[in-house]
């Protein structure tokens, strides 16, 4: 029992580094919601808020009418906060892994 769920999140941790390396990898579970599934989106969704961060600094760089500094700051704030979380769960994972890996079988 204890077995599959090492070797799922195995699975899960290679799935995440092959996507990291740029390596196309088919679905594990068409559809199925698990810990890679919910991980993939969590990282997109960091990733929107980047770009939609980015993309207002530039409108509001550019002069762009109904752009205030304000919201540039917000959302600047939103995905410097949403990056410090996703490092700090990679941080968390890798350590999980390490424990994992340095247990005695």
């Amino acid at each position: 029992m204890a077995i599959d769920g090492i070797n799922s999140t195995l699975q899960a941790l290679q799935a995440v580094a092959n996507q990291a390396a740029g390596v196309q990898t088919k679905a594990v579970n068409d559809g199925a919601t698990g810990f890679a599934s919910e991980l993939h989106q969590s990282l997109r969704k960091v990733n929107q808020l980047k770009t939609d961060s980015d993309a207002q600094v530039r409108d509001f760089q550019m002069g762009v009418p109904g752009v205030s500094l304000q919201d540039v700051m917000v959302d600047m704030q939103k995905s410097s906060l949403a990056m410090t979380m996703a490092t700090q769960v990679r941080n968390k994972l890798v350590s999980s892994y390490k424990d994992i890996m340095a247990m005695p079988v």
